[in-house]
């Protein structure tokens, strides 16, 4: 078996986070040489952050599938429509194609992205070498859906833009959009905190190359 290949940390190697460039660590704290980016050996407080980010994610995702979507005013009466009676009235109407569209990227996208980054934390904190490379699959793996999770909001705004019919109807964003959102940017706020640096840290103190 052959040796592992030295990282940035132990070859006294800081790399940037914006442009992967490597430059001493003496320039750890100073901008990096090539974007002018601040360079951190490691990003301040990932752990810490991720982890609000995410509990706080988690707790605003129960009102934002409980509480109101969008409210709809029109002369027949007002409607109010969360996400899962949504999901609800596309499938028994005909249109489950609609219905599994809005799951995808209301539930199962938030779900999946802090179920990952609970595990990849867990894993950090537990010094788990278990299939790094994995693990960094994963992480990437957040980042790509992350983008695909407003499509609820983005229906809500054109809907509220385009419908306006004066007295016959009327659409508002409801309280349960707010909470989404907020469920949505903590995410991504999260993904952004965590340093999957991190995760080949545990390889490095361990001295596995496997």
């Amino acid at each position: 078996m052959s040796a592992p290949l030295p990282g940035s940390a132990s070859s006294g190697m800081v790399s940037c986070h914006a442009c992967d460039l490597l430059s001493p660590r003496a320039f750890d704290g100073q901008s990096c040489p090539r974007c002018d980016t601040v360079l951190h050996y490691r990003k301040p407080d990932s752990l810490a952050r991720t982890w609000a980010f995410l509990i706080s994610a988690m707790i605003l995702h129960v009102p934002a599938n409980l509480l109101p979507m969008m409210s709809t005013q029109s002369v027949f009466g007002t409607s109010r429509d969360t996400i899962l009676s949504g999901i609800v009235y596309f499938w028994i109407s005909g249109s489950k194609g609609l219905a599994i569209l809005v799951l995808i990227p209301s539930v199962v996208v938030p779900l999946l992205k802090m179920a990952i980054l609970m595990v990849l934390l867990l894993l950090v904190h537990s010094r788990s070498t278990w299939r790094i490379r994995q693990q960094t699959r994963l992480y990437r793996l957040v980042e790509a859906i992350g983008r695909w999770s407003m499509l609820d909001i983005f229906v809500v705004a054109m809907l509220a833009a385009l419908v306006h019919a004066g007295q016959l109807a009327t659409i508002i964003p409801g309280p349960g959009a707010l909470a989404f959102a907020c469920v949505v940017v903590l995410t991504m706020l999260a993904s952004f905190s965590f340093d999957p640096r991190l995760l080949w840290e545990s390889l490095d103190a361990n001295d596995d190359p496997t």
